[in-house]
């Protein structure tokens, strides 16, 4: 067994719209000794503007964004596909990477006409997550670790804060690969510390060991953390899963509510069970690495709530059409941009052999293979890409098209439905961190500098 961790430096905290500029991650053994490293860049693509405050952030300088000598996003996804094969099957292993990382490099690998945009899960490979791993044990084994806090004395779970405490020393927090470094330490302070809950920890990255554990009908502890407050403990016990989504389950909350009266109820109380604050059936992606742990000695109510659930079949399939309820078709008739089209359905044979054949040839010939796709998402996305590389092969009106195209996304008004930077948003965030005296000022006059090229409406 063999662990992949990695870490992504980005343009924005946003998957769809924003980009990785760095990646970087280390091969171990299971005993965390390094096998193999690569820490890759890459340029930014034409039509993002990054987030000032990332930049500053990460301190990479607007010259990596335009650096010739750095491959294109295109190529660096290419290469990082071609790594994800050469090391499988492995764990893919970060610090927050199931709800940041493998979502960005998701998004990348798709606007990119990657064959495989979910090469970390598949071909043998699996996905870890040491953030979830450090939630259960704070709420477990809390005297294993030492734990910063805030001002306010709040913990804090921040990899640059709990690292160093723990025993890292040199971090260089904020670069990808001293992120993976840390991760590295973390992972191995946790095993050899805790291994018993290491171990039921890793079991949970397989969806098949899950959905077992989970139809036992027994009382589980579901760990989760929510904003800024503590890691909690929901003890409960598995009802269904959604009608519309079969990776989503519904955990029933033991303590809070007696399933028989929910039994006995009306669909107007199960769907208020479903939307409650805090809720009494909640949805768990069975996917993404539940920190789901075994209750050593539940309660004689937990275990006869359990059993009530167990033998209620009738029930619970009335709670997997109110957990499916909960997610309604949007009846929205304009289609939503490309980028948040990713999960539009799986790409057919043809499309795929198709891709397969894009990555090996020229742009002539990628530009012909991209009339012939059937999936109208990678048609759109394939254009993009030849405005990127190739523009010389757009007719005359295609090119203004695409010039248009940049300038209105560009130019959007800030607004909830612009979810990407814009000229405006830019400026904003240049306008906050020049009150901000603690960071490098030289830094921000050059992000400015270079953020000129789009226009930047006066701050």
């Amino acid at each position: 067994m063999t662990f992949a961790f990695y870490d992504l430096e980005t343009t924005g905290l946003s998957p769809a719209f924003d980009q990785p500029l760095q990646f970087a991650a280390i091969l171990t053994d299971d005993e965390f000794r390094e096998i193999e490293r690569v820490n890759l860049r890459c340029r930014i693509a034409p039509h993002i503007i990054p987030s000032p405050w990332a930049l500053t952030v990460t301190g990479v300088c607007p010259a990596q964004l335009l650096d010739p000598d750095l491959p294109t996003l295109f190529e660096f996804t290419q290469s990082i596909g071609t790594l994800i094969n050469r090391w499988s099957p492995t764990i893919w292993t970060g610090f927050n990477s199931i709800r940041f990382d493998e979502e960005m490099l998701r998004q990348a690998f798709y606007q990119n006409l990657q064959p495989d945009i979910f090469a970390t899960q598949f071909n043998g490979n699996t996905r870890f997550d040491v953030l979830t791993a450090l939630y259960a044990v704070w709420h477990s084994q809390p005297d294993l670790f030492r734990w910063p806090v805030d001002e306010n004395g709040r913990v804090q779970f921040k990899l640059d804060r709990v690292a160093p405490l723990n025993g890292f020393a040199g971090h260089n927090a904020h670069d990808a690969l001293g992120d993976v470094e840390a991760t590295i330490h973390i992972a191995g302070q946790i095993a050899q510390r805790a291994p018993a809950l290491w171990a039921e920890l890793l079991s949970n990255r397989e969806k098949a060991h899950v959905k077992t554990r989970l139809e036992a009908f027994q009382p589980m502890a579901l760990i989760e953390r929510f904003g800024g407050s503590p890691p909690r403990a929901t003890i409960g016990c598995f009802c269904c899963y959604s009608e519309s989504n079969p990776n989503q389950a519904a955990f029933f909350d033991l303590d809070s509510a007696d399933p028989a009266d929910l039994i006995a109820a009306d669909d107007a109380a199960l769907f208020a069970a479903v939307d409650a604050v805090p809720k009494i059936i909640r949805s768990v992606s069975i996917n993404k690495l539940p920190a789901l742990l075994c209750v050593g000695a539940p309660s004689a109510a937990q275990v006869q709530r359990a059993q009530v659930i167990a033998k209620a079949p009738e029930f619970r399939a009335r709670v997997a059409r109110a957990l499916s309820a909960r997610f309604p078709e949007d009846a929205v008739t304009s289609a939503p941009p490309v980028e948040k089209q990713i999960f539009g359905g799986f790409y057919s044979h043809a499309d795929r052999a198709l891709l397969a054949e894009f990555q090996g040839v020229d742009w002539r010939r990628r530009q012909e293979i991209i009339s012939m796709l059937s999936d109208a998402r990678l048609r759109q996305l394939g254009r993009r890409l030849l405005a990127f590389h190739s523009p010389e092969l757009l007719s005359s009106e295609e090119r203004a098209q695409y010039t248009a195209w940049l300038r209105d996304r560009w130019s959007a008004p800030v607004a909830p439905e612009t979810e990407w930077m814009t000229t405006r948003g830019a400026q904003n965030e240049l306008d906050e961190l020049q009150l901000e005296e603690a960071l490098d000022q030289a830094m921000i006059r050059e992000v400015e500098a270079y953020l000129r090229q789009f226009d930047l409406p006066a701050g």
